[in-house]
């Protein structure tokens, strides 16, 4: 028995013992690739797309796509985030997934492809995948193998309130940390509320422990770390005093440890409705402070994650994510075909003027038209290093632990070294 084959099948009796079921739902792999006696070829494509305007443009591509290939059937299944995630778990432990189907990348589809459950795509897609963002396309290498598409890209950065920098008299977005902790020094003397942020979910605080941890100790430490199971690495503990030191200035709005993200009087609402100068988040903050509050329309600006002074790590070295699509083991020509389709610049200019997406197909950019989406576009494409949300990237009890951990730190129950201790001790229990 090989090594694959082992870690398959430990994989597979580890979710059988957290009682994730063995049962796949019906449908679910293998029962596509001969298709009826007339020759059909059905192929099941599993996402989250619940919502509009992405609900219906995704219907609208499915019946595009079976137009050009007459002799094909897509059989859409579409689930809420938690409730995908809920069943993609118990497929797993089954060890059958949907012909296509959803994937972040990272630490759950590496999980996936060590048990020998999704498709390498490597040569297959070679033809076209190399002409995507190379950004966009780095969460889906698992031992720099291809094994899904990107559909969606985008970073984690800071939105600001130009207004109220201004009104603080703060005449540009700071580029290095010793900066950023002036301006928020700058703001609070101008008895403004420098940052929002939505305590109570974790993974908006782990932002910040992430890109510290990027720009002191630089990308290539924090991908060793998660290698060797060992965050004990000098500038990765120093990341949690950098965050100590913006914690120390009680720069947050006030019950931060309380607030939810997109809920009328979370960390969105209070940057929308400008009731705070900044917020850490990614390429939808903009929509999400205009549906929870206000929004700011002209007076929201964009800059990166500052250098940190003497640090490793570089501006151009960006931490975020997207969505893709990867496709179970043995799935049918097909749902390679539907992958190209869907990252064709005819598809992915589409999904960008009507969904609001990042454009993954270079040659789409020129559908974009906010200077906001536009800066961030620019910063995905001159990107020298790409580092995946750490919740996603690392295996999930790690990635739980990192949030929980940095939740500890900002509430002040734990120090930078404990954090690092407590994530190492998690990686190694990881098996």
């Amino acid at each position: 028995m090989g090594d694959r084959e082992l870690s398959r099948r430990g994989f597979l009796s580890a979710s059988a013992a957290a009682g994730l079921g063995m049962t796949a739902l019906s449908g679910c792999g293998g029962e596509s690739d001969s298709g009826s006696s007339s020759g059909r070829t059905t192929i099941e494509w599993w996402n989250i797309s619940t919502t509009e305007p992405a609900k219906t443009v995704w219907a609208q591509l499915a019946k595009k796509f079976e137009t050009q290939h007459p002799d094909v059937t897509i059989k859409t299944v579409q689930l809420e985030n938690d409730a995908y995630k809920a069943k993609m778990t118990a497929l797993t432990a089954s060890g059958k997934l949907p012909d296509i189907f959803h994937t972040w990348g990272g630490g759950i589809l590496g999980q996936q492809v060590d048990a020998g459950l999704v498709e390498d795509l490597t040569d297959r897609t070679e033809p076209w995948a190399g002409d995507l963002l190379p950004a966009a396309r780095q969460p889906y290498l698992v031992d720099k193998k291809v094994y899904g598409i990107p559909f969606d890209v985008g970073m984690v950065g800071f939105w600001y309130n130009k207004a109220l920098f201004e009104r603080a008299g703060i005449s540009e977005p700071p580029t290095t940390w010793g900066q950023f902790l002036e301006a928020v020094s700058t703001l609070k003397s101008a008895q403004l509320t420098p940052l929002a942020l939505a305590g109570k979910e974790k993974w908006p605080g782990m932002y910040y422990w992430a890109y510290l941890a990027m720009r002191t100790a630089g990308i290539a430490a924090v991908q060793r770390a998660a290698a060797d199971k060992d965050f004990s690495d000098p500038g990765i503990v120093k990341a949690g005093a950098h965050l100590k030191d913006l914690v120390q200035l009680q720069p947050f709005q006030k019950g931060f440890l309380g607030a939810a993200y997109s809920t009328p009087t979370g960390q969105a609402a209070t940057v929308g409705n400008g009731k705070a100068a900044m917020e850490l988040m990614g390429q939808w903050a903009p929509s999400v402070e205009a549906d929870a509050g206000k929004g700011l329309g002209a007076d929201l600006g964009f800059f990166p994650f500052p250098a940190v002074e003497g640090g490793k790590g570089a501006l151009t070295e960006v931490f975020g994510g997207g969505g893709g699509h990867a496709l179970r083991r043995g799935a049918p020509q097909a749902a390679v075909d539907f992958l190209k389709f869907f990252a064709s610049e005819t598809t992915d200019r589409q999904l960008v003027e009507k969904t609001g997406v990042l454009p993954v197909v270079p040659a789409a950019e020129s559908a974009l038209e906010d200077a906001n989406t536009k800066a961030v576009q620019a910063q995905l494409k001159s990107a020298t290093g790409f580092q995946l949300y750490l919740d996603q990237a690392y295996p999930p009890a790690v990635g739980q632990e990192v949030n929980d951990s940095v939740a500890a730190l900002i509430a002040g129950s734990m120090s930078p070294e404990q954090v690092a201790q407590s994530i190492t001790k998690t990686a190694k229990e990881e098996q």
